[in-house]
């Protein structure tokens, strides 16, 4: 299984990426919208855990190139903030698949991960 984690904060991305290497998930971890769209160019992922609010570009951004580059690839979007906490993100990408608070333990977006990337397709 491949994840994508897209997160502004670097300690918070590097703890999740660590909790899926433990599970054996490959993980390509991106701080922004450039390195993400450059991984999602390249490399193909099962599920993508995107932080709704980035310091460099747009979540809803990567969200629709993912649906277009790589159609089949679950999104589990992240927020700290209630932005979106009404569940209206589900009408806005279409392969979003959750919303949890970033402040969720790590083994429970792991195990979203593990859940959403093992799914058929």
């Amino acid at each position: 299984m491949h994840a994508l984690i897209v997160e502004s904060e670097p300690n918070l991305g590097w703890m999740w990426k660590r909790h899926l290497d433990r599970l054996g998930v490959a993980t390509c971890l991106a701080h922004g919208q450039d390195a993400a769209a450059a991984f999602l160019q390249r490399v193909p992922f099962d599920v993508i855990v995107l932080d709704l609010v980035l310091e460099r570009g747009s979540a809803l951004a990567i969200a629709d190139l993912a649906n277009y580059r790589q159609p089949d690839a679950k999104v589990i979007f992240v927020t700290n903030t209630s932005f979106f906490s009404d569940g209206s993100i589900f009408q806005h990408a279409t392969n979003a698949c959750a919303l949890v608070n970033s402040a969720a333990p790590p083994s429970d977006l792991a195990a979203l991960v593990e859940h959403y990337g093992s799914a058929p397709r």
